[in-house]
């Protein structure tokens, strides 16, 4: 089931988005976050910027996560925003991130916001193809903007247009 995020949800989402943090270059953070510093993000999202957390939980078990945030503080950036998706890390292929993105995505046009961006970090062929499943596409590369695990990492940008 996909729902909306509570701050009680915040050690369960802290735990899936750590092992991300200490096992990959998929996030650019290199300390794990406390449950804590995981509500405060989650409560500045939807209380401040107005945009969802969703959440995919099954018997109780919270599987995977994604949500919308601003992309630039800009008032012209208004209706673009950058969004983000992670999943147990033993919960690939089950089809959670496409129910989740594609509830996040109608939940963002219902909202009225026009661009949404996905940043991922390369190579991630996983995040690409379900990108793409749902209807972005490819608009550019950074390259070697990140440095994380002794070497420099590419970000990829993805765009959806409602």
């Amino acid at each position: 089931m996909v729902r909306s995020t509570t701050t009680g949800d915040s050690k369960a989402i802290s735990d899936i988005y750590n092992h991300y943090v200490l096992n990959s270059h998929s996030t650019f953070e290199t300390e794990p976050v406390s449950p804590q510093e995981m509500g405060q993000r989650i409560e500045r999202v939807t209380k401040e910027f107005q945009l969802p957390w969703l959440v995919f939980e099954l018997d109780g078990k919270i599987s995977g996560y994604t949500y919308a945030t601003q992309w630039k503080p800009r008032a012209a950036y208004e209706k673009t925003v950058e969004t983000t998706v992670y999943l147990h890390h033993e919960e690939f292929g089950k089809g959670i991130g496409s129910q989740l993105y594609k509830t996040l995505l109608e939940q963002l046009k219902s909202l009225g916001h026009h661009a949404i961006i996905g940043g991922i970090a390369q190579p991630n062929q996983a995040s690409i193809v379900l990108h793409e499943k749902l209807g972005f596409v490819k608009v550019g590369q950074l390259k070697e903007v990140g440095f994380k695990f002794n070497h420099w990492v590419d970000v990829g940008y993805w765009q959806f247009t409602n």
